[in-house]
């Protein structure tokens, strides 16, 4: 029988402390926190929505993050 795969550890981290940081800056402090994936898009974009452990969303906007969540 295969072993059951164990989960990737999230970091605990605030989602909010991440908006009004420029995108560059907020990925690098995201990386450094331990989060495996780091998405940005653009305000409005349509995106897949599946949830998935370890990865931080940033909405976008001139440059600037204005939205972050989990998943």
């Amino acid at each position: 029988m295969a072993p059951i795969p164990t989960p990737s550890v999230q970091p605990d981290d605030a989602p909010e402390a991440y908006v009004g940081l420029d995108a560059e800056g907020a990925e690098r402090l995201a990386r450094r926190r331990g989060w495996s994936t780091v998405r940005e898009v653009p305000p409005g974009s349509f995106i897949t929505m599946e949830y998935l452990e370890g990865r931080l969303n940033f909405e976008v906007d001139d440059g600037t993050v204005v939205r972050c969540w989990k998943g």
